[in-house]
């Protein structure tokens, strides 16, 4: 993984269940199950803050949408935020809206 390339030295995390540093993100992503992957959606950026809006499988037990939120720095990832929430079926939603894929809301309206 291009930690060096992509992350400041001084990486600031502000989730509370990692600890801080670059190298305590590197050994995270060793030992990541295969099965987790992250499908990135909407992205946002404005200045030197970059928002993206995505889901992610297999990280808890259930699909997770997460908004994660980055403070870049002369092209590094120096600061990050994130939130977190299982992801609920287009058809558990009172709304009945897909969380993340606008697409989802739509096969099922048409179902």
């Amino acid at each position: 993984m291009p930690l060096r390339r992509l992350y400041a030295d001084d990486y600031i995390q502000h989730n509370p269940n990692i600890p801080q540093g670059r190298d305590v993100l590197r050994r995270l992503v060793e030992i990541l199950s295969p099965s987790v992957h992250y499908e990135p959606g909407l992205i946002i950026a404005e200045g030197d803050l970059v928002a993206i809006h995505g889901r992610i499988w297999s990280w808890a037990d259930e699909p997770q949408i997460v908004v994660d939120i980055f403070r870049v720095e002369g092209s590094k990832l120096v600061e990050h935020w994130d939130v977190l929430q299982n992801e609920v079926p287009v058809t558990a939603g009172v709304a009945g809206l897909a969380m993340f894929d606008p697409e989802e809301s739509a096969s099922r309206a048409g179902q």
